[in-house]
């Protein structure tokens, strides 16, 4: 299976937030029919995206997460790169 025919599900938390006139899109994830770690994604105005290399044990860890980063570094700090890794 290649990874374009993977499946997902997407948490209840995933969508879009709205920060600072900033609007990113927000992405919580994991392969469907599965209890693997969730992984998180932000996708930011432009198409840009900054991606976690950690995973989450629960979809609201990954929320915090992307909360933490958002108070700490600022909605801006998604839009300074086009491809981040964090973590």
């Amino acid at each position: 299976m290649t990874e374009n025919d993977q499946k997902f599900e997407f948490s209840e938390f995933s969508g879009e937030f709205v920060d600072d006139e900033v609007t990113v899109i927000l992405r919580i994830y994991r392969p469907a029919g599965t209890n693997l770690d969730w992984t998180l994604e932000v996708f930011d105005e432009e198409g840009n995206t900054t991606i976690w290399n950690d995973t989450f044990d629960t979809d609201r860890d990954a929320f915090e997460e992307f909360l933490a980063t958002v108070q700490r570094d600022g909605i801006r700090s998604f839009l300074d790169e086009p491809v981040q890794r964090l973590h």
